[in-house]
């Protein structure tokens, strides 16, 4: 089974420390049945030189907004346009099949806001979302969306 691809962007640290848990919690359920797919991330970052994506991936984003509110007085992205950007790069968005968000449930409609804007751009669906950090339950549930999607997208 060839590993499920991951492109992120981590500001604060949150996602990357998610990525990691999620990526710990696939080597686990790999040893116990090597079906179940490994993880291959790349952090994207204002320094990374877009490439062109070959195989299919799934797109992390965190939420950071400034202005409006969000729902009807607009917003705008803060500090993860290079994903964004790197997303559009070449034939990339093509290859994006599926989206998680994460962010803060203290912004009410915000939360994960960015996630569902870069699923409806790039025309992937918004599979799932945790909060801040994440926590060890959070890990298992998105893999199983991870694992079960990757299969699809591999059948």
């Amino acid at each position: 089974m060839a590993p499920i691809n991951i492109i992120y962007t981590s500001i604060e640290g949150n996602t990357r420390a998610f990525i990691k848990r999620l990526s710990a919690y696939a080597e686990q359920q790999h040893a116990l049945n090597e079906d179940n797919p490994l993880i291959t991330a790349k952090e994207i970052s204002d320094q990374t030189i877009p490439e062109d994506e070959k195989e299919p991936f799934f797109v992390f984003v965190p939420t950071y907004l400034t202005g409006g509110n969000g729902i009807d007085s607009g917003f705008t992205e803060i500090m993860t346009n290079a994903l964004g950007e790197y997303i559009e790069s070449g034939d990339n968005a093509q290859y994006c099949v599926g989206v998680v968000g994460s962010g803060n449930r203290n912004f009410n409609e915000q939360y994960c806001l960015t996630a569902r804007k870069y699923a409806k751009q790039f025309n992937a669906p918004f599979l799932a979302d945790y909060e801040l950090r994440g926590t060890s339950r959070d890990a298992e549930h998105i893999y199983a969306i991870l694992r079960d999607r990757w299969n699809e997208v591999h059948a």
